[in-house]
C-alpha cells in the first residue's frame, strides 16, 4: 500500500476511536491472554470473566474485536449468537446506573470567568495567557456545546470573526460526522460572559493568526504549535474551576455540552431548536445531556431557580 493511501486511511478513522480500539485490543490480547484470531467460544470467555466492566467498555472492545477480524479477512466471531446473548445475561445481572457528566452551571460558570478575569490583570504574561484562554475554551465550549474534540479541532483561518457581532466557526469533523463533510457553526455576541469577546481577546493577547484556537502554554509562556489533546480539556475547566473556588474535580470535558443543554432547557428552548443548534441527530442523544429534574418547578422541595 502507498503511503499515500494510508495516509487518507488514516484519515478516515477518528483518532480517539483508533486508539480505543487498540487499547481493547491489548486487553484481549495481554490483559487476558487471548488469541487473534478468535473464537466465538475464546470471546463468550473473555466477556464473562470480565463482567464487572461496564456494558459500554464490553461493547467497545467487541467492536475493536470486530473490526481486527475483518480489517485482517476473517469472520467476524462477534457476530455469533452465544456471544450476543452472553453480552445481555451480564446486563441483566449486572445493570449499573450510567454515568453522566455533572453539568456545569451558569453561576458557576460566572463564576469561574470572573476569577479569570482577574488573573488577566496579573503581571505573570504565562499567568495572563492561560487565563484568557481557559475563558475563551470555557464561554465557546459552554455555548455551543461543543465536546473537547470539537474544541482542540478549531483552527483560527477556517474561522470568521465580526468583533461585537458573531463568530463562524468550521468544524472540520466531529462524532457525528462520519461522512467528514464538517460544518459551520455561528456563535452570537453576548451582552455578557460573550464567547465572541473572549475569542477576540485570547487571539489578540496570543497573537495567533493561523493554526489551532486553542493550544498548550508551558511554564514559560510558549505556545505549543499543536492543538489542545481533547484529553486536557476536562483538566483545563478543572484547574479553572478550583482556583476560581469551585470543586473542579466534579466536573469533565462533557460538562460543558451538559451545562448547556440544561440551560436551554430551563429556558424554554424547544427539543427540535436544541437537536439543530448542538448537532444531535436523534431525540435520545439529547436526552442523555438535558437535566429532566426541573420538570417539577417550585413544587420541588427546597428548589432553587437557576439564572437566566
Amino acid at each position: 500500500m502507498t503511503t499515500v493511501a494510508e495516509r487518507y486511511l488514516q484519515a478516515a478513522r477518528r483518532e480517539s476511536t483508533t486508539r480505543r480500539y487498540q487499547q481493547a485490543l491489548a486487553h484481549y490480547e495481554s490483559g487476558w491472554g487471548g488469541f487473534l484470531p478468535a473464537s466465538s467460544d475464546s470471546i463468550v470467555r473473555y466477556l464473562a470473566e470480565h463482567a464487572e466492566l461496564s456494558i459500554n467498555t464490553l461493547r467497545s472492545n467487541l467492536a475493536a474485536l470486530a473490526r481486527w477480524h475483518l480489517n485482517h479477512g476473517f469472520i467476524d466471531p462477534t457476530k455469533a449468537p452465544q456471544v450476543r446473548d452472553v453480552l445481555r445475561g451480564i446486563q441483566a445481572l449486572h445493570p449499573r446506573p450510567v454515568r453522566q457528566a455533572e453539568p456545569l452551571q451558569l453561576r458557576e460558570l460566572e463564576q469561574c470567568v470572573t476569577a479569570l478575569l482577574l488573573e488577566e490583570n496579573s503581571p505573570n504574561p504565562t499567568v495572563r495567557l492561560r487565563a484568557c484562554r481557559d475563558r475563551a475554551l470555557l464561554l465557546l465550549g459552554f455555548w455551543r456545546a461543543f465536546r473537547s474534540d470539537d474544541l482542540c479541532r478549531l483552527r483560527i483561518e477556517t474561522n470568521q470573526l465580526v468583533p461585537g457581532e458573531g463568530l463562524s466557526l468550521f468544524l472540520s469533523s466531529s462524532k457525528s460526522d462520519r461522512e467528514h463533510q464538517g460544518r459551520t457553526v455561528s456563535v452570537p455576541a453576548l451582552k455578557r460572559l460573550c464567547p465572541v469577546q473572549a475569542y477576540e481577546e485570547w487571539l489578540a493577547l496570543s497573537q495567533l493568526q493561523a493554526g489551532p484556537v486553542f493550544c498548550s502554554i508551558d511554564r514559560w509562556g510558549h505556545l505549543a504549535p499543536t492543538a489542545l489533546h481533547p484529553y486536557s480539556v476536562a483538566r483545563v475547566l478543572r484547574r479553572a474551576l478550583t482556583r476560581s473556588g469551585v470543586a473542579g474535580e466534579r466536573y469533565s470535558g462533557h460538562s460543558l455540552r451538559r451545562g448547556f443543554a440544561t440551560w436551554a432547557t430551563r429556558n424554554q428552548w424547544s427539543p427540535k431548536a436544541l437537536m439543530e443548534y448542538v448537532g444531535w441527530r436523534d431525540v435520545h442523544s439529547a436526552l442523555r445531556y438535558v437535566d429532566a429534574g426541573e420538570a417539577f418547578g417550585h413544587w420541588r422541595s427546597e428548589s432553587t431557580p437557576e439564572s437566566k
